[in-house]
């Protein structure tokens, strides 16, 4: 116990305050309904109060899309987004997709996701996942939106069906969370998919993922937290927030050798044109 309160205090003394950049933030990325450390309301004006202007809120689940839209009908600044998750792909089924084709033109939802592979867990048959992941990205087709895509240890399965699909989508939008390998970043990236950066680019062992960064355009990246999941250095160990985006937005501009505002001002102008 000894042990894990020094520990503690180290990070503590480690972490400082959220900076202010006087910028408009969009978080493009994160679970509002799944966030515990405060009411969506407090989560929501902490965020506020350091620049973020605006939130997507990500759909996982058929039972979690309805609970997306209300929390986005509810305020102002907060979008949805509708689509499920490999994790859930078996969940998918007739039903859910008439869900999604009577709400995907409702003006509070701006994109299909979080929807995609994940082979890494393999919670769900690899077959099952691939044709869901298909199904959903001809509703986008079909509407006209932009997807927000998972993808873990899935990368060759992943770029066949981007090439697949993308040449037929008017609005691409964004590999979410991008640990991926070089290959498949460069093939979403000429594709005009954006790579979603979030607080993984901060951790110790995420080599990986600065070169991906390093290597993209900056007219090609987004912020987003994934909350309230991977919490940026230096304040992980405590629950994910929006309101942690600046630091993300640090850890890019060191790793691109810019400024902190460039990337602001550049990501900012991206998400717009991405999902609104």
């Amino acid at each position: 116990m000894a042990n894990f309160i020094q520990q503690t205090d180290v990070m503590s003394k480690k972490r400082r305050d959220i900076p202010q950049y006087q910028l408009p933030i969009i978080e493009t990325h994160f679970h509002l309904d799944y966030l515990k450390d405060g009411s969506p309301d407090e989560i929501l004006n902490a965020a506020r109060a350091i620049g973020v202007e605006h939130f997507m809120t990500i759909s996982v689940t058929p039972s979690n899309m309805p609970t997306a839209m209300a929390l986005a009908h509810a305020n102002n600044d907060v979008s949805a987004t509708l689509g499920v998750h490999p994790h859930d792909a078996a969940e998918f089924n007739d039903d859910t997709e008439v869900f999604m084709r009577a709400n995907l033109r409702d003006d509070k939802v701006v994109a299909v996701g979080e929807i995609g592979l994940d082979y890494y867990y393999d919670h769900c048959d690899r077959d099952v996942q691939k044709a869901v992941f298909k199904r959903q990205l001809a509703l986008a087709v079909e509407f006209e939106m932009p997807v927000v895509i998972h993808t873990r240890e899935a990368d060759d399965d992943t770029m066949a069906i981007l090439r697949e699909y993308a040449p037929q989508m008017k609005r691409k939008g964004v590999v979410h969370s991008f640990t991926s390998g070089m290959e498949l970043a460069k093939v979403a990236v000429e594709l005009g998919f954006c790579l979603g950066i979030n607080g993984i680019v901060t951790f110790n062992k995420a080599d990986n993922v600065r070169e991906v960064v390093a290597a993209t355009p900056l007219e090609q990246l987004l912020l987003e937290t994934d909350s309230p999941y991977l919490t940026p250095m230096p304040y992980r160990g405590v629950e994910n927030a929006p309101k942690y985006l600046p630091f993300i937005a640090e850890k890019i501009a060191e790793v691109k050798g810019i400024t902190v505002e460039a990337v602001l001002k550049q990501t900012y102008a991206n998400s717009l044109r991405e999902f609104f």
